[in-house]
């Protein structure tokens, strides 16, 4: 168990359970940076724990509440979750192959904030997702 992981709990007031420590410790040494429940169960049951999906549902929805996690919804199907490690950013998902890339662009921000007050509103927070195909899934041109 690593101590960044037994702290992180400690700090979110959290009990440092095998399921929270694992889970936890599978965000920080994760080369992807967006995971789903069921990419969590896969890997976490790949490496031979014997964990439930139920657990990881409900590790994740802890995780949620404590500010450990992020957790993003994309056409009412798609959910990943995140560590809440940085800053605010924004996110692009491939239609093809669903993979969801950061970006961060301060006019984007601002705009947005412009926005809300225009209407009367003080923004508290946003989500904003954007829907292409990505260069792996765009279709190739036809050659003449």
């Amino acid at each position: 168990m690593s101590s960044q992981s037994l702290e992180e709990l400690k700090n979110a007031g959290l009990k440092a359970t095998i399921s929270r420590v694992k889970i936890l410790e599978l965000f920080h040494g994760s080369s992807v940076d967006h995971l789903s429940v069921e990419e969590v169960h896969r890997q976490l049951t790949a490496e031979g724990m014997d964990i439930g999906l139920a657990t990881v549902y409900r590790v994740l929805a802890q995780f949620e509440a404590a500010g450990i996690v992020i957790k993003s919804t994309f056409d009412a199907t798609k959910v990943i979750y995140e560590l809440n490690n940085g800053p605010h950013h924004d996110h692009i998902v491939c239609l093809g192959c669903g993979r969801v890339d950061e970006f961060h662009d301060p006019v984007i921000e601002a705009r947005q904030k412009m926005a809300a007050e225009s209407l009367g509103y003080m923004m508290s927070e946003h989500q904003l997702s954007l829907y292409g195909y990505c260069r792996d899934c765009r279709p190739k041109p036809h050659k003449a």
